[in-house]
């Protein structure tokens, strides 16, 4: 009897490790931190929402990271990952846009800012930043909202409704898809962001815990900061 329970015991734990090791090959850098956020295009005005998770696979370690950057006055990236890549990566694209700004004295505008993001990573293509930028911003002489995501090297792709990238990029464009309507007003814009964001983290075990929603409208960034599931 005892010597089945021991057999029974060696051949589970085997199993389980074998099933933790395919499982920690599989699993992409990219998840490695978790991560979901959001651009999404409205009437006159753009939203970007991201979650505010920080962890290591599925321990949590703070629930206040930031995963948006402001570029300009009416310009923002988020950058999804891993972590450390996304704070090289945010302070890579200040200084170059800080540099922009000194030379060409105006603002950047987000087609252009999507070429600098796009050079910065393209850059290091062969030891890639383990990142998925989303950008949104008004262009600063028409005012029209502008959304793209890049991939790991750069490769840009310009959105005509909304974008998404992060562990949860599955549910959040399934989410999207159904609650997307074009031209929504800066209120409505963010009820559908919001909703979209908090119920595409709801299914996805790291990513979560609250979110920072930054609604960009000509005049003026509203930002806000949503409560969520803590568990």
């Amino acid at each position: 009897m005892l010597q089945s329970i021991v057999h029974w015991n060696c051949t589970g734990f085997r199993l389980l490790s074998r099933f933790c090791i395919e499982f920690s090959v599989a699993m992409s850098i990219l998840a490695y931190n978790g991560a979901s956020i959001i651009a999404m295009k409205g009437k006159g005005c753009v939203a970007i929402a991201a979650d505010r998770r920080f962890g290591i696979q599925a321990q949590t370690v703070s629930t206040d990271f930031q995963k948006t950057f402001k570029m300009g006055d009416r310009l923002f990236i988020g950058l999804a990952g891993l972590a450390t890549d996304v704070q090289t990566v945010a302070s890579k694209l200040q200084f170059r846009v800080n540099m922009y700004h000194l030379r060409e004295e105006r603002s950047v505008a987000p087609e252009t800012f999507m070429n600098i993001v796009a050079n910065v990573l393209y850059e290091k293509r062969f030891g890639p930043f383990f990142i998925e930028p989303v950008i949104a911003g008004l262009d600063p002489v028409s005012g029209e909202p502008f959304v793209a995501a890049t991939d790991l090297i750069g490769c840009p792709d310009v959105a005509d409704d909304f974008a998404v990238v992060g562990t949860a990029s599955e549910q959040l464009y399934g989410m999207c898809e159904s609650m997307y309507e074009p031209n929504l007003e800066p209120e409505d814009l963010f009820e559908v962001v919001s909703q979209c964001l908090m119920n595409g983290c709801d299914r996805d075990a790291i990513s979560g815990w609250g979110a920072v929603v930054h609604i960009i409208e000509k005049d003026k960034v509203t930002t806000r900061t949503l409560k969520a599931r803590m568990d």
